[in-house]
């Protein structure tokens, strides 16, 4: 059938093939080699998509904590304040209500009229 120059032209054929694949294969990277290079690096992306996630997770929650801290301060400064006024106003009203006891005359500010002032 097949005679010995056949038999050596077919495998020549063959290492020629397998010659020219491998040159092939090393150019452009051997295929088995690129799909796991490109399935490690979808790892690699999603380790570090999720690394950035919990990176923005973590500011977004010190950024919530630093703003209920700022307001928890400034809540404290301004009751603070409100209290302050309340005493200079109970302050002026207990001076007037002195000089006026000095001069021997009866102030006419009821409790209502008191609340009333302390409101407004």
């Amino acid at each position: 059938m097949f005679s010995i120059l056949d038999t050596l032209k077919m495998g020549a054929g063959l290492a020629g093939g397998l010659m020219l694949y491998h040159l092939y294969a090393v150019s452009i990277g051997y295929p088995s080699a690129a799909r796991q290079a490109r399935a490690d690096y979808v790892l690699v992306a999603e380790k570090s998509a999720a690394e950035a996630q919990a990176a923005e997770m973590e500011r977004q929650r010190n950024a919530a904590a630093e703003a209920g801290e700022e307001h928890r301060k400034r809540l404290k400064a301004a009751e603070a304040a409100e209290q302050a006024a309340k005493d200079t106003l109970e302050t002026e009203i207990q001076s007037y209500e002195l000089q006026l006891s000095e001069k021997n005359r009866a102030c006419a500010v009821t409790a209502a009229d008191r609340q009333w002032l302390l409101r407004h």
